[in-house]
């Protein structure tokens, strides 16, 4: 039956077609990497309209920030150092993985660091700074966050759920053979936590003990009265990878029975990307609120020398985080370096989205995996002044028209492909606020979705209108 009805609602007299609406989170772009040797990044949008980004540098020895109006606008920002390391004693080194947070009108900055003498005696430490740019602010040390154990611990980071503070963070259990457990508990204030904490997660998946025991780095995002807590796993090399963790906002969150573990990673290196090892994320919105953005760290290549702690090329990367239609989030792959891609949904199907399927393109809902349905709007093949849609888990192949049908293929060099796969951009037929592509190489036909396969062919009607009309996301 639902098949029926969409079928009907694809083919519906002319004049009458049916409408969907303007999608709630349109697409946002952004151009990677927009910070080398840049790990662990957070990003934080405060209520001030910029962005603050704080992230590893890999001579572990000090903490900086930026600041922008976009998240682009931090890949050229000016970076200020606003706390060096101890020169003998705790906080002398392994300064890592800073997190910024704003609180009760002061910010916070929650970080990892060694100690001169014992370079792997690990603890959370909190910075309280005074005043509103925190690039200026004065800063003092709160000192250490004291847990359960005097333990290798790291990755604190904080959130609010059900006016409730928390925090989570990374940390070795002294009587278990492994290096790494995430733990919650709540916060008395910005630097100290109360009661007993609970341990969420434990490395016991294949893919979490590749190299290391570690679950590692939460970050936490609430989306349809759901909390998710993502996390690290496994060796900081391409083995490195994200696991999820979820439960209800109405659940007593200290209770770990309330969490459910996902049994594979959500996250993980992508060959045909060149993106290995993404990890240790955070999350951000982007600059109309609308979407919800991915930040992560990865290299841009698989094999390391030596230790990967000694390696510098982590960079940070963003990306669109969407969504499934039963509210769990769907990260995707790490997209290729460059513009990052998007979806596309019909007009007059809402739930439908362009997708490539055994190379056809066509329109269909629930895409699985999510990069089937995503394309990286590219400047055309043919030139500038025309755009062409490169598939985001196949780089290198385009959507073509090939006897008036749409394919996924590889670009072969020729200037038949470029011609076929070039299209110009046009306001929505149907409706200016979307968009439709007509042919480069035969003006007045356009990709348009006929019993949910797509073609190039000449609309004359509104429902041909409709059909050739889609929404970027």
């Amino acid at each position: 039956m639902a098949m029926l009805v969409a079928l009907a609602a694809c083919l519906v007299a002319p004049g009458s077609p049916a409408q969907a609406a303007v999608p709630d989170s349109p697409a946002v772009t952004y151009t990677n990497p927009i910070a080398e040797k840049r790990a662990d990044p957070h990003i934080f949008r405060h209520t001030d309209g910029y962005y603050y980004f704080t992230a590893t540098v890999p001579e572990y020895d000090r903490i900086v920030l930026r600041r922008a109006t976009t998240i682009q606008g931090l890949s050229t920002a000016q970076e200020v150092t606003i706390w060096t390391k101890h020169s003998s004693g705790v906080m002398g080194a392994h300064i890592w993985a800073p997190e910024i947070h704003f609180i009760d009108g002061k910010w916070y900055v929650y970080f990892a660091a060694g100690a001169s003498n014992d370079v792997w005696a690990i603890r959370m430490y909190v910075l309280e700074g005074t005043g509103s740019n925190p690039l200026t602010a004065t800063w003092a040390e709160k000192g250490q966050i004291r847990t359960q154990w005097e333990s290798f611990s790291l990755d604190a980071t904080t959130f609010v759920v059900g006016g409730v503070r928390y925090l989570a963070w990374a940390q070795r259990d002294p009587s278990v053979n492994n290096n790494t457990d995430i733990y919650l508990a709540r916060m008395a204030n910005p630097w100290t936590i109360t009661g007993t904490p609970v341990m969420l997660s434990r490395p016991t998946y294949s893919w979490e003990t590749v190299g290391y025991k570690v679950n590692e780095g939460p970050a936490v995002i609430q989306h349809g009265g759901k909390v998710f807590m993502s996390y690290s796993a496994s060796a900081t090399d391409s083995n490195y990878c994200l696991g999820l963790l979820s439960a209800s906002a109405s659940a007593d969150l200290l209770d770990a029975a309330n969490w459910t573990k996902s049994s594979t990673p959500v996250f993980t290196s992508k060959a045909g990307t060149s993106q290995y090892g993404p990890g240790h994320n955070s999350f951000t919105v982007s600059e109309d609120g609308r979407s919800d953005v991915l930040v992560y760290h990865d290299r841009s290549y698989k094999d390391i020398s030596g230790d990967p702690l000694n390696d510098p090329n982590r960079r940070t990367r963003v990306q669109k985080l969407y969504w499934k239609a039963d509210g769990t989030p769907d990260f995707g792959i790490p997209v290729a370096d460059g513009v990052t891609p998007q979806r596309l949904s019909s007009y007059n199907l809402a739930d439908r989205f362009i997708r490539h399927w055994e190379y056809r393109a066509r329109v269909e809902a629930g895409v699985s995996p999510l990069a089937d349905s995503q394309f990286r709007v590219v400047t055309g093949l043919t030139g500038s002044g025309t755009v062409s849609l490169e598939s985001a888990n196949f780089p290198g192949y385009y959507l073509r028209h090939k006897n008036f049908e749409v394919w996924l293929e590889k670009n072969d060099g020729t200037a038949r492909f470029a011609s076929d796969a070039t299209f110009s951009w046009r306001a929505g037929l149907a409706d200016p606020a979307g968009v439709s592509y007509e042919s480069y190489n035969y003006a007045g036909r356009y990709i348009r979705h006929y019993e949910y396969l797509l073609y190039v062919q000449a609309p004359s009607t509104a429902t041909d209108r409709a059909d050739a009309t889609f929404y970027a996301q």
